[in-house]
């Protein structure tokens, strides 16, 4: 368990350190199509071709749900490296995984409120008639958000845990 735990911290980090240019990377080259795919469009809805201002702007649109996962992963990142070091029932890792879970909520939030947001972004320019407002849930938003709520109940359980060793330790 020390092993993997510490492998998943690096993990983690590399997780925050690349994400980020990788996104701005991802919407410096990719092709309109891929983008309007992105933004719960078809791959013809850009007519075209997409400005540098739409690109910068659609990079920070989409970096806000990345950078709340990364903050969350910092936590994940900061349990793991706790894991490792052997010290696994703390108070300190339930606070961590509970604050891992509600920033990987709030990324699964924000990544649903952008859609909209970046597909009136990369439309703009189309003839009035031709412009998109896409709104959607997909499955990866609803994984995300179960996945969260395990890992906060996955926490709790830990927090009882604890409590009932305290408690039988009294006893003794």
């Amino acid at each position: 368990m020390q092993r993997t735990s510490a492998w998943l911290a690096r993990a983690c980090w590399l997780l925050v350190v690349f994400l980020p240019v990788l996104v701005v990377t991802y919407w410096i080259f990719a092709d309109a199509g891929l983008l309007a795919v992105r933004a719960n469009l078809l791959p013809n809805a850009v007519h075209t071709p997409l400005q540098n201002w739409q690109r910068v702007a659609g990079a920070l649109i989409t970096l806000v749900p990345v950078v709340l996962m990364l903050r969350g992963l910092w936590e994940a990142r900061k349990c793991f490296l706790q894991f490792a070091a052997g010290l696994v029932f703390t108070s300190q890792a339930v606070q961590r995984l509970r604050s891992f879970a509600a920033w990987i909520t709030a990324s699964s939030v924000a990544s649903i409120l952008i859609v909209p947001a970046l597909s009136v972004l990369i439309t703009f320019n189309n003839a009035p008639h031709a412009r998109h407002l896409a709104i959607g849930i997909g499955t990866d938003h609803i994984l995300s958000l179960l996945f969260a709520t395990m890992v906060w109940v996955m926490a709790s359980v830990i927090a009882q845990g604890q409590a009932l060793a305290e408690e039988n330790s009294s006893f003794v």
